[in-house]
């Protein structure tokens, strides 16, 4: 995608980190903008930003875990603009905790955040864009987690491996029909966004305070962890930056950490020589 200008982004997240660079930097790209996210309030800030800069945009607060909700979203902005030609799915989560310890009710959530929430966007806008018969383009952010595995965040691996593969796939079939839009997949490393404030947008449907695991010592010592990554990240300042070029180049795979390549080289190997994981060489990777 070479030209921003008055195209319309759709994109999730957009009221925290990386949702909100990217909006803010598509409106000042002369883009048209569906903000869509959970946080009321912060969404209202973002609003702000790009209808400042001059940006045409919608703002709608939806819980994208419900398939409901993003079909209302996408009805919106097609309400309002009539067309979509860039999804942006970046809305999403991260709950460390071993696989025996995290409660079922946060599996379900990350994966219908990270996952599904892509499906049921993609599902609704790929028909929409066929159907314009223009170019557009659908980035789904994953996570460096999604190309590499590390101890402690199974559920994150999980989802992140989920929406690579998924990206990748949809590629394939929409080569096959020769269809005239682009697949991007982010797979960034730690960057500092909100992502450690997971628990603060958690929906009513995940939440049981009355679950021991919420006051253990496991659960307690991985926000701890979260906190540590995400703060003592790369600034997000370069991310939307890195994005749109991305974009403009049709590159698929968007890394944003070159100093993961061994790992994701370690891993690869790993498979194709028939090798396993190794707790002692991933420590001394990391």
């Amino acid at each position: 995608m070479k030209d921003f200008k008055d195209k319309v982004m759709f994109i999730t997240g957009a009221a925290h980190g990386f949702g909100q660079v990217i909006a803010e930097e598509g409106a000042r790209r002369g883009m048209k903008l569906a903000i869509v996210d959970i946080d009321e309030p912060a969404l209202k800030e973002t609003y702000k930003n790009v209808t400042d800069a001059g940006a045409d945009a919608i703002m709608i607060t939806a819980d994208i875990t419900k398939e409901d909700a993003v079909n209302d979203a996408v009805d919106q902005t097609m309400a309002k603009f009539n067309q979509i030609d860039l999804l942006i799915n970046n809305a999403g989560i991260a709950l460390p905790g071993r696989m025996w310890e995290l409660p079922t009710r946060d599996w379900e959530w990350i994966m219908h955040i990270n996952v599904m929430s892509q499906v049921y966007a993609m599902k609704r806008i790929i028909p929409i864009m066929l159907k314009q018969k223009t170019h557009a383009a659908i980035l789904n952010v994953a996570s460096i987690a999604g190309l590499v595995d590390t101890p402690g965040m199974p559920s994150y691996h999980a989802s992140k491996f989920a929406a690579v593969g998924m990206t990748e796939a949809t590629a394939y079939d929409l080569q096959r029909i020769n269809a005239d839009i682009e697949m991007h997949v982010m797979c960034p490393g730690f960057v500092q966004t909100d992502l450690y404030h997971t628990e603060n947008h958690r929906p009513a449907q995940y939440s049981d305070p009355s679950d021991p695991y919420y006051s253990s010592e496991a659960y307690m010592k991985g926000q701890q962890f979260a906190k540590y990554v995400i703060t003592n990240g790369k600034p997000i300042d370069t991310i939307a930056d890195t994005v749109f070029k991305a974009l403009e180049n049709n590159d698929f795979y968007i890394l944003t950490h070159p100093e993961y390549n061994p790992l994701i080289s370690d891993r690869v190997n790993r498979i194709v020589n028939n090798g396993a994981p190794d707790v002692h060489v991933m420590d001394g990777i990391m």
